[in-house]
């Protein structure tokens, strides 16, 4: 009897010590699964981004909605003239009106980490395919560039009321809203100055600012979708697309995060070049855009060292699969300064216009 209950006891004890190996190996991988911050994450704590998504290393979190995703059956086009519903809410708080609550810090960065890297440039990639950087580099652009002044190169915004700081005083209210449909404070002035470099260097280019994500948040992508599509009617040489955006970085206690670098004495706002990756059925340009980001990314970095924040290679469109010259930019956060924001636009358009030119 002392035998058998000794034996049963063995057993139990021998179980017991295979469940605690298994939930340990799951908690292990488990923790793996969000081991993907980067120097600047972990010294940021839990970063969250406006748009709805975590970059600079983190996590991607889903959507609370897919309201605001490309939609996967794309919708019927319309004409750029359609008039915008009327502003029902307040967008922005007025500018004679003092800000008020807590303060919270500001904190400059520099992001450059990867989990690749070639050379002076590095990728963050987040897919299942292993790009080869050098024979990306090494390849041709997937489209050409006409040598007259036809628009070819269109520059939105599905989020065109993202906005910047206006000054640097290394910290913002709680109150600080950072959204406007002043297109100076926010995207639009990055925009206009990307524009205005590649029209000093020859390039035909139109500049849409119209509010995609205004007075609705939701179904930006799906209206911005539209926008590209008339004009690529209206002008059918277009064979370049730029989203240009701003990103955010918040940790849990509220402090904020902007990536800066300098050039010529002057600072100016870190860019993110996104690019995607898909079915090849459903996003048959992905490979074609990433030869485009990968160029664009050593160009900025030979001409403007520590320009660029990681490429940031993941499995999207965010309608990037409209032609194979379609990528999406994230200048700065919430946290630059319009004034450094639109300083960047200017060097992207100058290192864009020597992309598009080399061919």
């Amino acid at each position: 009897m002392k035998k058998r209950m000794l034996k049963r006891i063995s057993v139990l004890i021998s179980l017991l010590l295979v469940i605690g190996a298994g939930l340990s190996v799951a908690a292990y991988r488990a923790a793996g699964c969000f081991d993907l911050f980067g120097d600047t994450a972990v010294a940021a704590q839990l970063m969250v981004f406006s748009n709805g998504s975590v970059y600079d290393g983190l996590s991607e979190p889903e959507p609370e909605d897919d309201a605001d995703l490309p939609p996967e059956t794309k919708p019927a086009s319309k004409p750029l003239a359609v008039p915008k519903a009327s502003p029902t809410l307040p967008t922005e708080k007025p500018d004679k009106t003092s800000h008020s609550g807590d303060t919270y810090p500001v904190v400059e960065i520099s992001s450059s980490d990867g989990n690749m890297s070639y050379d002076n440039i590095a990728f963050k990639n987040y897919t299942s395919y292993d790009p080869d950087i050098g024979a990306l580099l090494d390849s041709e652009l997937p489209f050409t560039l006409k040598d007259n002044s036809t628009v070819q190169v269109l520059i939105y915004h599905t989020h065109t009321c993202e906005r910047y700081l206006d000054e640097d005083v290394g910290y913002y209210y709680e109150d600080y809203y950072p959204r406007s449909t002043d297109g100076d404070k926010g995207v639009v002035a990055v925009g206009d100055r990307i524009a205005a470099s590649l029209k000093e260097h020859g390039i035909g280019v139109v500049h849409d600012k119209t509010l995609h994500d205004y007075p609705s948040y939701d179904g930006s992508y799906s209206r911005s979708w539209d926008t590209i599509t008339e004009y690529k009617k209206k002008y059918p040489g277009i064979v370049v697309t730029l989203d240009i955006h701003r990103d955010a970085m918040t940790a849990d206690d509220g402090t904020k995060y902007k990536p800066t670098f300098t050039y010529d004495g002057k600072k100016a706002a870190q860019i993110m070049i996104m690019s995607g990756w898909g079915d090849s059925e459903d996003f048959p340009t992905w490979d074609e855009n990433l030869i485009f980001a990968t160029k664009l990314q050593k160009e900025c970095e030979d001409n403007y060292p520590g320009m660029t924040r990681p490429l940031y290679f993941g499995e999207f469109s965010y309608n990037m699969d409209f032609n194979n010259g379609s990528l999406l930019i994230e200048v700065g956060t919430d946290a630059n300064t319009v004034d450094e924001a639109s300083y960047t636009g200017e060097l992207l358009g100058k290192a864009l216009s020597s992309v598009l030119q080399k061919g």
